[in-house]
């Protein structure tokens, strides 16, 4: 069944957390008065927080109802077959006024198994960062189970574990398993399998409003923890004006980095929906039925069905594309 929309944007969900601030409001354009909003979902499916079209003929459409009635026309063949009815990525942009906890999250297998889930793989894109903001990543060096209990407890975690100083433009892979936490001064891109599974091992010993303490999750954590090390955990990449640059691929989800100055005529070439999330300037997307702006801070779909269309740009714009390859 033809779509009867080439660009959705979906209403974001926003997420007060206790680490939140208010870089969504001030900077991305997210509309609320809090100041502790610390994430907003641009594109889910999770029950209970599914999007909800907000633009368009098919405005007040959810993402389940779509994918319901268009099927491999707005997923794509492969996915579709792959994920039936439900949508298989998460988007948000996230926003650390105060550090995350260092948490994980399992595999696919462990989910499955534990809590009939997708496991969590994700990325992260640093849109914006306070001087001397940081991204815990991973290990330093290898480490073992026995030596990742003696350091946790007594809370000199951070002794083994690998901190980057970031500022804009990083990019970094947090597969299933890899030991991390976002900084505080931090704003980034995530994009990540649909799962709100977190494994919480250390949160500061911060308490809430009313003076109590997150669930830490410790022995859960150890059978789903990663205790190997990589050389490096930033990812190196290019720009190239113009064309989309790969960031990360793998079997959950592909990242682009795409540069738009001026006017891009863009073919679909894979069998997946597209994400198109404005982390610079603004653009304008359009084909022979439809034209939509995506201003800084926004975020569009477009259904795998829709394989031609133009981005153009009167000033130097970024995007980050998202599918599945």
């Amino acid at each position: 069944m033809s779509i009867k929309q080439s660009f959705i944007k979906f209403k974001p969900i926003l997420k007060e957390k206790i680490w939140g601030g208010r870089k969504l409001v001030s900077q991305l354009n997210k509309k609320s008065g809090s100041n502790k909003i610390g994430e907003s979902w641009e594109v889910s499916d999770i029950e209970g927080d599914v999007s909800v079209v907000v633009n368009g003929p098919l405005k007040g459409a959810s993402l389940k109802e779509l994918i319901t009635k268009y099927k491999s026309d707005f997923l794509g063949n492969c996915v579709y077959e792959k994920f039936g009815h439900k949508f298989p990525l998460l988007i948000k942009f996230i926003d650390a006024k105060e550090e995350l906890s260092i948490q994980l999250h399992p595999d696919d297998n462990l989910a499955k198994k534990r809590h009939n889930s997708l496991g969590k793989t994700e990325m992260w894109y640093v849109i914006q960062a306070d001087d001397k903001a940081n991204l815990i990543v991973g290990f330093k060096k290898d480490s073992n189970k026995t030596e990742y209990l003696k350091k946790l407890t007594n809370k000199s975690l951070l002794d083994i574990l690998n901190v980057d100083e970031v500022t804009r433009g990083d990019a970094y892979f947090i597969p299933a398993g890899r030991i991390h936490a976002i900084g505080a001064g931090v704003m980034l891109a995530e994009i990540q399998q649909t799962s709100d599974i977190t494994y919480r091992v250390y949160d500061w010993d911060r308490q809430d409003a009313n003076g109590e303490y997150r669930a830490l999750h410790t022995e859960e954590a150890l059978e789903a923890i990663d205790y190997s090390a990589e050389d490096k955990y930033y990812i190196d990449y290019q720009k190239i004006v113009n064309k989309s640059s790969e960031i990360v691929s793998c079997p959950y989800f592909t990242t682009n980095i795409l540069c738009i100055n001026g006017e891009l005529d863009n073919k679909n070439k894979v069998d997946s929906f597209k994400i198109y999330m404005c982390i610079k300037g603004k653009v304008i997307f359009s084909n022979e039925e439809y034209n939509e702006v995506l201003e800084y801070g926004e975020t569009l779909l477009l259904p795998a069905n829709v394989k031609e269309f133009n981005i153009r740009s009167t000033q130097k714009s970024e995007l980050l594309e998202v599918y599945i390859s």
